[in-house]
């Protein structure tokens, strides 16, 4: 079930569509309240957890689907913003993604963006689903704006 005031994309697999979820998710985190500082953060962060999502998890393959997910904490909270990205791929096993700041990996061209993603959002976990692999990334917002935004 999709909680209550989320925005939900679906689309083939195509990296035509990174600008357009580029500016759907300015403009929900914008209406979140985030700063300009987190924008910017979550940009990169759901950027790259779509080009993960195109290029490794569904292969390029046109006939496969991604969703991308925005949504508030379900129920009263509204003090975080969920964004869940889906792909129709194999999947993989998080714990075996090298890591990117060992030795021989430093100077590697790859590999570097689930760390990214873990550096820039509050929460990230990374899940096996039927039928794909699922990204959930959490953004905390600043207790007076998520204040504000409940009295509005």
């Amino acid at each position: 079930m999709i909680p209550p005031h989320t925005v939900r994309l679906e689309f083939n697999s195509a990296f035509d569509m990174l600008d357009f979820v580029q500016v759907v998710s300015d403009h929900v985190c914008k209406h979140a309240g985030l700063d300009e500082d987190q924008l910017h953060w979550v940009s990169v962060a759901v950027r790259e957890s779509l080009v993960n999502a195109i290029k490794h998890g569904n292969k390029n393959d046109p006939s496969k689907c991604v969703i991308v997910e925005f949504s508030p904490v379900p129920g009263d909270r509204a003090d975080e913003l969920v964004i869940r990205i889906e792909d129709q791929g194999e999947g993989f096993v998080p714990e075996e993604v090298a890591d990117p700041l060992a030795p021989e990996n430093i100077l590697k061209s790859s590999g570097r963006g689930i760390f990214l993603i873990r550096n820039f959002m509050d929460e990230t976990v990374l899940k096996k689903v039927p039928g794909g692999m699922e990204i959930r990334m959490v953004k905390k917002l600043k207790q007076q704006e998520a204040q504000g935004a409940a009295e509005a």
